[in-house]
């Protein structure tokens, strides 16, 4: 027989559905929960079960559920009455078991508020009702803030600059419920490739910084003053358009310090998947660009995103004269990066043998004097 626990359990899982039918404005239809009429196997555990399911029955509470009988004819006790279903015949009776008149009282005057303003929203308050329950409170807040998206579109402000009357962390507390109303009620002012919360709404937000180094002085003197290290935001750094031949990156912060002077070049510390911040440069589009990583899988896989970003990248002390003599063995970390990689026959090769056996040979490992060496033997441009 089935059980009061067992009432409410299915009961609670028809909520969603009740949820939905009060934001349709549909009239009440009983709720009913069927129920198995198989009998007890002992008279003593049929009028325990019994009392278990009349004890929160509306015949006992005054409200909750009513129960509709069947009598049956079982081999063991007899004739016997079994409840063949039990209904919740009033919406007030389905609330009140379920302890939420309060907050479907809540939910019904949120509905009211939201859909007064943005009858846009129906359907996404029809398909997830429990956002508006567990948002209770703050739809004033919400709505405050969509209302002056819709009138200032793409404000291109700071969050906390925005002049929205909301408690200075509101928005970025409440991010993930904006962007899918905001999606809805200013849909063709959403930059929808965007997943960052101000990049899709047009806001001002704290940029990556990328740091360089002028290695020719003659652009240091001519653009920046004599500056020679100088640090951008991203947005800023794309647009820099300095008449460059070479761009060296490198991930290491000491050896983007130390890195020697080069004719019409500069410098960047890429400080690894960071690199992703150098991307949608036209200064370096037009370039040659060398990057140098360090020895293991990583850095191989840093390479071929960056190559992703501009096919022109060459590898630089990443090859397998330069791991042989300076490796000690140090292990790396595994990597489970299995599609295939922007990387020449010979790079693939030392990085499938890197990956297979951990292995790992930092940049910084690498002396400076034969970082000299190299570049002294390879480049036409070394400045002395």
């Amino acid at each position: 027989m089935i059980t009061a626990k067992e009432i409410r359990t299915k009961a609670e899982r028809k909520y969603l559905d009740y949820l939905r039918s009060v934001v349709a404005g549909d009239t009440f239809e009983p709720i009913v929960i069927p129920c198995d009429k198989k009998a007890s196997g002992s008279m003593s555990d049929y009028q325990r079960e019994m009392h278990d399911i009349r004890s929160l029955s509306k015949e006992v509470k005054g409200y909750g559920y009513t129960i509709e009988w069947k009598t049956v004819k079982t081999k063991m006790l007899g004739e016997q009455d079994l409840p063949s279903r039990v209904l919740f015949n009033l919406a007030v009776d389905f609330e009140r078991f379920l302890r939420k008149e309060a907050e479907v009282l809540q939910f019904r005057k949120d509905c009211s508020l939201i859909l007064g303003e943005y009858p846009s929203l129906k359907p996404w308050v029809e398909k997830y009702p429990l956002k508006v329950v567990e948002n209770a409170g703050v739809w004033e807040d919400l709505l405050k803030v969509i209302r002056y998206f819709e009138a200032t579109p793409q404000p291109q402000l700071y969050i906390r600059e925005l002049p929205i009357e909301v408690h200075t962390k509101f928005i970025e507390q409440n991010m993930t419920i904006l962007k899918e109303l905001l999606d809805i009620v200013i849909a063709e002012d959403v930059l929808a490739d965007e997943t960052k919360f101000e990049k899709r709404f047009g806001l001002r937000y704290e940029e990556p910084m990328v740091r360089m180094r002028l290695i020719d002085r003659k652009f240091a003197d001519k653009y920046f003053t004599g500056v020679d290290d100088l640090t951008f935001t991203r947005s800023q750094f794309c647009r820099l358009d300095l008449p460059l031949q070479k761009v060296f990156v490198v991930e290491n912060k000491v050896n983007f310090l130390t890195f020697p002077r080069i004719a019409d070049s500069i410098v960047i510390w890429g400080h690894g998947y960071a690199v992703t911040d150098l991307k949608d440069s036209a200064m370096l589009q037009s370039s040659e660009i060398y990057y140098w990583g360090d020895l293991d899988a990583q850095g191989f896989e840093i390479l071929s995103q960056f190559r992703g970003y501009y096919p022109q990248t060459q590898s630089l002390l990443m090859d397998r004269k330069t791991f042989d003599y300076f490796n000690e063995g140090d292990k790396g970390t595994p990597s489970n990066v299995s599609v295939g990689l922007y990387l020449t026959p010979e790079e693939t090769i030392l990085y499938e043998y890197i990956k297979s056996n951990n292995l790992r040979l930092e940049q910084e490992k690498i002396p400076h004097k034969y970082v000299v060496n190299q570049l002294n033997s390879k480049l036409t441009s070394f400045l002395k």
